[in-house]
């Protein structure tokens, strides 16, 4: 798996532009709020109420 749950939400998206239509399916529009910043991806999918596991495994099909 390339990107973990422990990673910036902004550093994902900043390297891997490609993920943010896997945010938007996931209705995390959080990439371009402040909290992105702070938030990594299984803080941000939490606070959303989605499953991290579910997410990463999106978000890793679209980068690799």
């Amino acid at each position: 798996m390339l990107i973990t749950g422990d990673m910036s939400i902004t550093d994902v998206v900043e390297k891997y532009p490609q993920t943010v239509d896997v945010f938007l399916r996931y209705g995390m529009h959080c990439f371009g709020c402040m909290a992105a910043r702070f938030e990594n991806l299984e803080q941000g999918a939490l606070a959303h109420g989605i499953d991290v596991q579910n997410l990463l495994k999106d978000i890793n099909s679209v980068v690799a």
